[in-house]
């Protein structure tokens, strides 16, 4: 029960990666905000998950749905404890010039955005508490970009470094803010980040993983409870790999 007693919104959490967290997270005691779009895999994981997991349809784009959302949690717990900007979106994995405006702007309105919406809602919530937890999910492709993905790649390497940042500034302020950077993983994205599923594809990405094999979502949740754990209470700023090795 590392997280026994937290109360944490985790975005994107309906399926893929943010699921496998919002579960690990109950199992360890957590009380759960399934914030997502999708309503239908929201809901279920949110009735599988029972009484501690609470699902919010939150556009993640949408600053007012955010704080809707931390004034949700804030009413019912009278605390928020971690944060978690896990929702994702990518280009298809295509020539950089073929990307479209619209595309390259979601990409960043996701993944960027979003991060920083979050950020300037849950601050003053932490301060008044004397302190709270943020983690992002960057990416391998911010460290060690693949062709084909320029613009996520681009985005995910603003996630790292904004995560940095922030993390030196909040310092003081007992704000800790660290980044999650998984190897690709057999999630709803996947096939986005390959161009095309097939077994080929999905070969060639495993073969470029020392320790052979993709992510689950059952790696990046471990890994996410400890960063959020009062285990890993002198560690801010950091941008941990969790890629079997993608990034040596």
């Amino acid at each position: 029960m590392r997280l026994d007693g937290k109360v944490a919104i985790i975005t994107g959490a309906a399926s893929g990666f943010g699921a496998g967290m919002a579960r690990r997270f109950v199992e360890q005691g957590a009380t759960v905000y399934i914030a997502d779009l999708n309503e239908e895999d929201g809901k279920q994981l949110a009735n599988e998950l029972g009484p501690k997991a609470t699902f919010a349809r939150t556009d993640v784009t949408a600053r007012m749905d955010l704080s809707n959302l931390v004034k949700t949690a804030l009413a019912d717990h009278d605390r928020l404890d971690i944060v978690i900007n896990n929702a994702g979106f990518s280009h298809l994995n295509q020539p950089l010039v073929d990307v479209s405006e619209d595309d390259f702007d979601k990409t960043f309105d996701v993944n960027v955005k979003a991060i920083f919406h979050m950020t300037q809602i849950c601050v003053p919530v932490f301060e008044q508490q004397d302190g709270g937890v943020i983690l992002n999910i960057a990416s391998t492709a911010g460290l060690r970009p693949r062709p084909g993905l320029s613009w996520y790649n681009a985005s995910k390497g603003a996630v790292i470094t904004a995560t940095k940042s922030i993390a030196v500034e909040l310092a003081d302020r007992k704000i800790r803010v660290n980044a999650l950077c998984p190897v690709a993983g057999d999630t709803p994205l996947l096939a986005t980040f390959m161009g095309e599923d097939t077994p080929e594809k999905r070969e060639a990405f495993r073969q470029s993983i020392p320790l052979g094999r993709l992510s689950t979502p059952e790696d990046i949740a471990l890994a996410a409870v400890y960063l959020c754990s009062d285990e890993a209470s002198l560690i801010t700023g950091v941008a941990l790999e969790v890629d079997g090795g993608r990034c040596i």
